[in-house]
């Protein structure tokens, strides 16, 4: 796994806007990089393949295993909501995507789990659309990508079109959010792709008439896909609305990704599977056996308020508003350094298949929301 540079496309912004891509630059910093990639063997797609569906398998048995014993107070979950997780869990609630976030130790070719983002993901559009676009611009058509998205998404939809409620599924996200809603109306397409009748409702438009979630129209919502948190929802009157609702909407992603979100999880997962090879030292509690080690807010997003401890001495942190909900310690993970920066691997699951990766890469050790996205290719 290596960097590759390119002579760079000296229109790459208007190529990219040109698909849908509005958000590559952030002030004149890239945010897309164009100019190089990573260049992963056969072999190590096949390492990530393997390790993405082992992690998943073992999630969902995490999952079991934090309902059946209601550890729900570890990851601050209202009792209000746990009617509706378990019955959401029990009803097999249909779940389409998800990101696991991977540390690539190089010297010991060996990935690590940094976090699972399981209910709100995105960068979805650029794993799936823009660095196949990328590739095809610079490579001839036979060079591999790992990158089945978009037709693992199209496969994915249509398995669960027959277990969705009501004629039309409607998809939301926040207003004046140019990266959630490149997102949403990217899964709409391949919904509608799919032979699935959509329609995108900004979530700030969802309406409530005294029984049920209406559209601007009065008309009833029955299936919803959200990009939008539900530790945000349930904390909202939005949220306690859920519990009401006559029609028992059906909410994608399900309330039980409420349980995977969460990094109270990491510490689950050590506990049902210690010293897996996948799995990284997680704890509730700072342990003295751990000397170098991170310190991250269970609910804490883009890498904020993220504390790294060496030898027990804090190097690094970054600041934000996460933290009152408790946090988690985890051991230190070695990551992939260039000269460009430091870089993780992300790993899509959908519709339970490995698909997908990208890289995203920071000038620190901790990936934020400014973190830049690196295309890669597969070399035989």
């Amino acid at each position: 796994m290596k960097i590759k540079h390119l002579t760079i496309d000296p229109n790459w912004k208007s190529r990219l806007t040109a698909i849908g891509y509005g958000y590559h630059s952030d002030h004149d910093e890239p945010y897309w990089i164009d100019n190089y990639y990573y260049e992963i063997t056969s072999n190590e797609a096949d390492t990530i393949y393997q390790a993405t569906a082992e992690v998943w398998d073992m999630c969902l048995k995490a999952v079991e295993h934090v309902i059946a014993n209601k550890l729900y107070a570890l990851f601050h979950i209202p009792d209000h909501m746990v009617p509706h997780i378990e019955q959401s869990w029990e009803s097999e609630s249909p779940s389409i995507y998800g990101r696991f976030d991977f540390a690539y130790d190089s010297s010991k070719r060996k990935l690590k789990l940094l976090e699972f983002n399981a209910d709100t993901p995105t960068s979805l559009f650029e794993c799936g659309i823009v660095q196949w676009y990328w590739k095809n611009h610079y490579f001839s058509e036979s060079v591999d990508q790992f990158n089945s998205v978009h037709e693992q998404l199209i496969t994915s939809w249509k398995d669960i079109k027959p277990y969705l409620k009501g004629d039309i599924l409607y998809f939301t996200c926040a207003k004046e959010t140019l990266e959630d809603l490149t997102n949403v109306e990217y899964l709409r397409d391949t919904a509608t792709q799919a032979g699935i009748q959509t329609q995108l409702i900004y979530i700030d438009d969802i309406g409530w008439n005294g029984n049920s979630f209406i559209d601007l129209e009065g008309d009833s919502i029955q299936s919803i896909f959200k990009l939008y948190p539900w530790e945000w929802m349930v904390h909202e009157e939005f949220g306690h609305h859920i519990l009401n609702d006559i029609n028992k909407t059906q909410w994608i992603e399900p309330s039980w990704k409420m349980i995977l979100s969460n990094k109270a999880i990491l510490p689950i997962l050590w506990d049902l599977f210690p010293h897996h090879d996948n799995l990284l030292p997680a704890y509730f509690e700072e342990q003295r056996t751990l000397r170098n080690y991170i310190k991250k807010p269970i609910l804490s997003r883009e890498g904020a308020n993220i504390a790294m401890y060496y030898d027990k001495e804090l190097i690094y942190s970054t600041s934000g508003e996460y933290g009152h909900e408790g946090y988690i310690y985890q051991e230190l993970a070695t990551l992939h350094k260039e000269e460009s920066g430091f870089s993780i691997i992300g790993s899509w699951i959908i519709g339970q298949e490995s698909c997908g990766i990208s890289f995203r890469e920071s000038t620190m050790p901790i990936t934020t929301d400014k973190s830049r996205f690196v295309p890669h290719i597969i070399k035989h």
